[in-house]
């Protein structure tokens, strides 16, 4: 495997791990970073960037992430927050008039922050073409009626999370949640990720292919799902499928179209060294740049939501914004908090070892959280510690 990228002395068993990704693990395309204290120790890349393999991965090549992206997003209205201009603990309704309607009155903005809204599925799916234009979204919510009372239970919101983040943040701030991205995040940092791709950048984005989970090997056991889960996905009346299944028929993650529209649940790009920058940033000055102060960065990794998740049905572990470590996400430590993406991806910090990862593939799998390929990489930079 042509493995290109650096590796600092130490962390060398992230790069072993990375080719037993694509010897072992059918990987096809990919790249990981990691930063410690604020610099980069692990900048990798390797494999094809199309679905033919003629194409190979660059330096440049970027990736969407899925809901790696709601980590980034959650970033804004925390920022938001830290400056004062969003109470947390306000109800939802404050900024946004309209989410009153359909007894959401009491949906406060950390219940959006942490999946306690009520609100993971729509009595009425939205068309691709509706999902992308930024307004049938929000509208659907304002709309739809909790499933669960609000702030009484968690349920992860796959898709509506994205809606109900980016209209809080153009209520508050008059601009969408990607420009507020860009402007205030990734400019600053010099980062490759948009919730929104603009034109010029449309010729890194590599492919999605969806690909077949490898053989077990060399005595490993293979994991099966258990018989809740299988049957929560199997379901057409579960909120598990109501949840991932919002948007119908699904939208064409490699169209261009879906790149430009901004869907900050699922529809984010980036490189790997963008998401582990940008997590670096969250914990601790990068190149002078911090965006979490000691306070926000405590409210984003304590825990608000806990137990079985009405739409994951495994028990999971929610911060401000963000998934916390646990064997639903395994991360680095206890303390670490981030952001898996449906299929592969991850970015995560962890504030006591001051490590920041992220994780990009373009090979995709079923599973939602715990990708073995991120796990193994997670495992070597522990070891590398």
């Amino acid at each position: 495997m042509d493995v290109q990228g650096t590796v600092t002395a130490g962390f060398e068993p992230v790069r072993d791990a990375f080719v037993r990704n694509f010897e072992r693990l059918g990987e096809r395309g990919a790249a990981v970073a990691v930063y410690r204290d604020g610099r980069k120790v692990v900048d990798l890349w390797a494999g094809a960037r199309d679905a033919t393999g003629r194409e190979p991965w660059a330096l440049d090549t970027a990736q969407v992430v899925r809901s790696a992206t709601k980590g980034v997003a959650a970033a804004v209205p925390l920022l938001l927050h830290q400056r004062g201009r969003i109470d947390l603990d306000a109800p939802v309704g404050t900024y946004w008039p309209e989410f009153k309607a359909a007894g959401k009155e009491r949906v406060l903005v950390r219940h959006l922050l942490s999946h306690r809204a009520g609100v993971p599925v729509l009595d009425d799916p939205l068309t691709p073409a509706q999902a992308l234009d930024g307004e049938s979204g929000p509208r659907a919510l304002a709309a739809q009626r909790p499933v669960w009372e609000p702030g009484t239970d968690h349920g992860y919101h796959a898709h509506t999370y994205g809606w109900l983040l980016g209209e809080l943040v153009r209520r508050v701030t008059g601009r969408s949640i990607g420009r507020v991205v860009a402007e205030e995040i990734a400019r600053p940092l010099g980062l490759d990720f948009w919730i929104g791709l603009p034109e010029e950048e449309a010729r890194r984005v590599g492919r999605i292919t969806e690909i077949a989970e490898p053989p077990a090997a060399g005595g490993e056991l293979r994991l099966r799902p258990k018989r809740s889960v299988s049957q929560a996905y199997e379901d057409p009346e579960s909120l598990t499928r109501r949840a991932f299944g919002v948007i119908r028929p699904a939208v064409d993650e490699n169209a261009r179209e879906f790149h430009t529209a901004e869907m900050p649940a699922s529809g984010g790009i980036s490189t790997a060294r963008a998401l582990a920058r940008v997590y670096a940033a969250m914990i601790g000055p990068v190149d002078g740049y911090r965006l979490f102060a000691p306070a926000t960065l405590t409210l984003a990794r304590t825990e608000e939501s806990a137990g079985p998740d009405r739409v994951l049905v495994v028990a999971t572990r929610f911060g401000l914004g963000y998934m916390l470590h646990g064997p639903a996400a395994p991360m680095l430590a206890k303390g670490s908090f981030g952001h898996p993406g449906r299929g592969g991806s991850l970015g995560f910090a962890d504030p006591e070892s001051g490590v920041a990862f992220g994780y990009v593939t373009n090979g995709m799998r079923k599973g939602v959280t715990a990708d073995p390929r991120a796990q193994a990489l997670v495992r070597a930079v522990r070891a590398a510690l």
